[in-house]
């Protein structure tokens, strides 16, 4: 048996030497450590999602200055989601962000839909919003939750004075007042949920204005537009009521065997 006093000392253990890793793979594990599933938004459980992964900024200056511009190249979502308590908030994320952080954001989303019967006043692109200084900007995500131009289902819900045609041109001077203040923006990205239509008035009149601007036009996994697929999808109890037959036959007796 050894004794505890003539056992060997425990080897000491090194710190791991990180900065000695290339560049790209520290880049990659900023990513896996910084990135979250969905887009960066003002929303309650940040303190959850978000503020533990911003402790890695604390533990050197270079950490920081190398792991800062890979949290903000996620896209960032421009408004509120619908959902968050800071939907009517008068300053959207993006403006509380200082001029350092809003220069290193390369990807942008922008909701539509949401909103629609009486939207927020902080949905404008105001100076004030800092879309300016978004000089890294590279893509615009837009996704349409909704398009309420041109189904009648939506009538009398438009609030005072709006006409169907209403929400569809203020989602148009959205776009226009990003790609007017972001030089710097080459890609826009549509996608949507099922029931919106490609060839809907919506859709269509923000796909004309980024082809007039020059910007290159794509489109997202989720409708899956990149097939030609103009029609509206099934959505919620649509897709078990297509799999049911109801005719007008009468009602058909069925022997039933002790």
């Amino acid at each position: 048996m050894t004794s505890r006093a003539s056992s060997p000392a425990p080897t000491k253990r090194q710190p791991f030497r990180f900065f000695d890793l290339p560049s790209e793979l520290r880049l990659r594990i900023y990513e896996y450590a910084l990135w979250t599933p969905k887009p960066v938004d003002l929303v309650s459980d940040n303190f959850r999602t978000i503020l533990p992964r911003l402790a890695l900024f604390l533990v050197s200056r270079r950490m920081y200055s190398e792991a800062y511009p890979v949290f903000y190249a996620q896209p960032i979502r421009l408004f509120p989601d619908a959902r968050s308590r800071f939907y009517k908030t008068k300053k959207p994320l993006l403006q509380r962000l200082p001029t350092k952080y809003r220069e290193a954001i390369t990807t942008l989303e922008l909701q539509l839909g949401p909103g629609w019967s009486r939207i927020p006043l902080n949905q404008n692109t105001r100076m004030e919003l800092g879309l300016m200084e978004c000089k890294s900007l590279r893509t615009l995500k837009i996704f349409i939750e909704l398009d309420p131009t041109n189904d009648m289902i939506f009538e009398g819900f438009r609030g005072d004075n709006a006409t169907s045609d209403t929400y569809k041109w203020h989602c148009v001077q959205l776009l226009i007042g990003i790609m007017d203040q972001v030089p710097s923006l080459e890609v826009v990205e549509f996608d949507a949920y099922p029931s919106v239509a490609k060839n809907g008035p919506l859709v269509s009149a923000l796909i004309r204005k980024v082809k007039e601007g020059g910007k290159k036009l794509v489109f997202g996994p989720l409708r899956g537009w990149d097939k030609d697929d103009s029609e509206p999808g099934l959505i919620g109890l649509e897709a078990d009521m297509a799999n049911m037959v109801i005719g007008m036959k009468a009602p058909q007796t069925v022997a039933v065997t002790a």
